[in-house]
This record gives C-alpha cells, sequence and structure tokens, in this order.
C-alpha cells in the first residue's frame, strides 16, 4: 500500500481515530512503518463503517475500543474476561470490554512478509467485533470465514473510499496470509478457522459482493437488522 498516501490520510483522518471510543488505549504506538500500516487500517475500517454502515443494518454504528499492540511474552498484557491475553495472535474481546488488540511479535513478523499482512489482521478482528454488534439470524455459524469475508469488504470498501490503496501485490499478500494461517481442513465446527480455499474464497465473496455477501442469504433478502449492543 502507497506510504505516502497512507501518511497523508493519516492526518487527514487523525482527528476522526481520536473519536473512537478506544483510540490506542493500551499505550501509544511506536512511529515506524508498520505502525503506520496498523494505524491506518484502523482509520480505514472504522471510516468505512461510520460512512456506510446504514445502508446494511439499522441503529447507530459503534466502534469498538482498540487497545492496540501488546506484549505478548510480559506479564502486564491485557484481559478478557479476567484470562490474559496469549501470545502470538490477535483478538476481539466480544464481552462488555469490547476491544480489539494483537501481540505486537505477531504483527512484525507476518509483516516482513508484507504490509497487507496487518490490514487483514485488523480488518479480521473489526470484522468479529461487527458480528457482535448483529442480531443472531445475521451471523453465519463459521464465524471465523464470516469475519475473512466482512474483513474483504471492509477493505475493498475502504479502498473504494479512498482510505487504503492497494498496491500491487497486497492482494497476493492477503492470500498469503490466510493461506499461512488457515486449519489443514475445512470448516467443521464453531472456532474453526477453514481451510485455505475457504479463507481465501471468502476474503474474496466479501471483496467482490460487499458487506451482504457475508451475511446469510434469508436474511439479506428480508433486509438486515442489527441492534447494537
Amino acid at each position: 500500500m502507497t506510504h505516502q498516501l497512507r501518511v497523508r490520510v493519516c492526518a487527514v483522518l487523525a482527528a476522526a481515530l481520536l473519536a473512537v471510543s478506544g483510540g490506542y488505549a493500551y499505550g501509544a504506538p511506536a512511529r515506524d512503518d508498520m505502525d503506520l500500516d496498523i494505524e491506518t487500517a484502523v482509520q480505514g475500517v472504522d471510516a468505512f463503517w461510520d460512512a456506510h454502515w446504514s445502508e446494511f443494518f439499522t441503529e447507530t454504528y459503534v466502534p469498538p475500543t482498540v487497545l492496540g499492540e501488546y506484549d505478548g511474552a510480559s506479564a502486564d498484557v491485557p484481559t478478557c474476561d479476567g484470562e490474559p491475553l496469549a501470545d502470538d495472535n490477535a483478538f476481539y474481546c466480544r464481552t462488555d470490554e469490547d476491544y480489539l488488540a494483537w501481540d505486537t511479535d505477531l504483527m512484525r513478523s507476518g509483516y516482513r512478509y508484507g504490509d497487507a499482512f496487518v490490514y487483514l489482521v485488523v480488518a479480521h478482528e473489526w470484522g468479529h467485533a461487527i458480528q457482535n454488534r448483529l442480531d443472531a439470524e445475521l451471523q453465519t455459524v463459521d464465524a471465523e470465514l464470516q469475519a475473512d469475508c466482512l474483513a474483504g469488504a471492509e477493505l475493498e470498501g475502504a479502498a473504494q473510499d479512498g482510505t487504503v490503496v492497494f498496491d500491487s501485490g497486497d492482494v497476493d499478500e492477503v492470500r498469503t496470509a490466510l493461506v499461512r494461517d488457515a486449519d489443514q481442513t475445512p470448516w467443521t465446527k464453531e472456532g474453526d478457522h477453514g481451510s485455505a480455499s475457504e479463507r481465501v474464497d471468502a476474503f474474496a465473496t466479501g471483496q467482490e459482493v460487499g458487506v451482504e455477501g457475508c451475511l446469510p442469504q434469508e436474511a439479506s433478502a428480508e433486509g438486515a437488522s442489527a441492534p447494537v449492543r
């Protein structure tokens, strides 16, 4: 993703980020390239939902808190429902805490393979936050694949809005990340992430069809409703 444009986007949306309910609540991030990419991903995805939520759902969009990066090897890590977050992972905490967080080592290890990795992580976890705001009939049992689909819709929508820019190679980087973290077998039960092909297909559906392509077909046909938590 084009770095100079990302920096300009960060400046334009800085005020908007301060309005996000949590901002970076778990310490100020270092200002290197990766952190700028994470910040741009946060701003872009949040701006997409703020602008387009009412096109798909009822009520008012309320963003999750963004705790941001943490050191999974430290004793002082965030907790979700009283349990410390694991290292080398990214999380959406579904309790009333309603926050996103990601281990710094996870982000840095993935970032070595391309900057699109951190955009995918942010968008995927934001997808879980969106799921948690939807009526049960709008959620799918394969929640991880729905989050992949929503990630595709969010990032493509943000690109169309001009808040993020896809560079040549970014789609391949996303595909590589989805394949790397996929299960060895197809989705069969709650908690599974799905096979490589399932994850890639879910993300592509979100990109190509948009948010409605991520919802159960019956719900999309009837019209979506989503009381905010």
